[in-house]
């Protein structure tokens, strides 16, 4: 029987990469994961309250692109945070991000441009449904460096014309994972005016826009509309998931030009897989209430002040300005994260496995990546145990 050949050049997927490095060897203490960008805070205490209320519309086919409720709530939400008005008819409701980010490629990324292959620029290191889903579409994925001499986002406006003249889409992710960078709004605005001269699209995911340090991060469609960017250029992404600590939610959302949504809404009535309406209920009420995102933010703040501590005098470390991952330097990812679950049980995720290797090079090989969503003193402890294995 023969396979498609489109997929036959992807890597094993990440976590099963892990699981054949360390489980073969016994964990030198008590397990902790660190590996998983799981949420472990509470979920908002309204969850099960609304899920009752609505429960008897689990018998009946969910709305397809989200309830009226729901996409205002959205629209809503996205005025407060980014001052910009999207309105509902320009927003889709997503069973989780990662079917949005694929989908949208499948249903906005052309077979040719100019008469050529068409390539889907992606940051390098990257989440991965990014490159699966320029596979799908039979695209060129260009892997761009997203590393410390560009800020730790890619540098797509130094890439060569021939390249972006055949560009079709663009991931950006802001905060990025895994290195918790975020997108000024002058690094936005250059790459949305790139984006008209080129003629291509910015996927913004921006899953992580509200667990940050500092300041809020600029959005996308914020940035174009400041810019006046025709909103065709853009579409956005974001999720229930890191900001309300409900990852088995599988709630998201996609919002993007009258054309563009148009076309993502056709794709999804023949293929899509819509939320139950209950938990579109439980997603209306969790976009229109702001108070669990800010003890959620709060708590996230705390540990990256324990963080800074933990790792003062590091060389090369960096706290990150949002999202809830350690980028941590080492001299190689793989062999440091053997030794530290040998020595310890700390479990954590080699860089190179977020990337890819071009022209030689991996850009996260000497990386590793940490994700603090355990409770305050469990990753206060594993922080200073992974600190004293590998760097004392």
């Amino acid at each position: 029987m023969d396979f498609p050949e489109r997929f036959s050049n992807l890597p094993e997927y990440a976590f099963p990469r892990l699981r054949a490095l360390l489980d073969s060897h016994e964990p030198g203490g008590e397990v902790l994961a660190m590996s998983i960008g799981e949420p472990r805070h509470p979920m908002p205490g309204f969850v099960g309250e609304v899920i009752a209320q609505s429960l008897g519309e689990f018998a009946k086919y969910p709305a397809n692109d989200g309830t009226p409720e729901l996409l205002d709530a959205i629209s809503g939400w996205l005025k407060r945070r980014f001052e910009v008005a999207i309105g509902p008819e320009r927003i889709m409701a997503l069973n989780g991000t990662r079917e949005g980010l694929y989908n949208a490629a499948m249903a906005l990324s052309p077979e040719k441009k100019r008469g050529m292959q068409p390539v889907i620029l992606i940051p390098n290191p990257f989440y991965q449904v990014y490159a699966v889903a320029a596979a799908a579409v039979g695209a060129e994925p260009v892997f761009v460096p997203a590393a410390a001499e560009t800020g730790f986002l890619p540098d797509y406006a130094g890439l060569p014309a021939e390249i972006l003249d055949r560009t079709t889409v663009a991931y950006l992710c802001s905060p990025s994972n895994p290195q918790g960078a975020v997108a000024s709004r002058a690094y936005l605005a250059e790459l949305l005016h790139l984006a008209e001269k080129h003629d291509f699209i910015i996927f913004a995911d921006e899953c992580y826009s509200e667990i940050w340090r500092e300041a809020p991060p600029p959005g996308a469609a914020q940035v174009a509309a400041e810019e006046g960017i025709d909103p065709e250029r853009v579409v956005i992404f974001h999720s229930l998931s890191k900001r309300s600590n409900l990852p088995g939610l599988r709630s998201g959302f996609v919002a993007a030009g009258p054309e563009s949504i148009k076309h993502i809404r056709r794709l999804r009535a023949y293929s899509g897989a819509p939320l139950p309406q209950p938990l579109q209920r439980v997603a209306e009420r969790a976009w229109a209430d702001e108070a669990h995102v800010e003890e959620n933010r709060r708590l996230y703040v705390e540990k990256f002040a324990i963080a800074g501590e933990i790792f003062a005098g590091v060389p090369r470390f960096q706290l990150p300005e949002g999202g809830f991952f350690l980028w941590l330097p080492v001299e190689d990812g793989e062999a440091a994260a053997l030794k530290l679950w040998r020595e310890t049980g700390i479990r954590v995720l080699p860089g190179a496995y977020l990337a890819r290797e071009v022209d030689g090079d991996n850009p996260g090989k000497t990386f590793i990546r940490v994700a603090m969503v355990a409770p305050k003193e469990e990753t206060q402890r594993g922080l200073t145990e992974l600190r004293d294995c590998l760097y004392g």
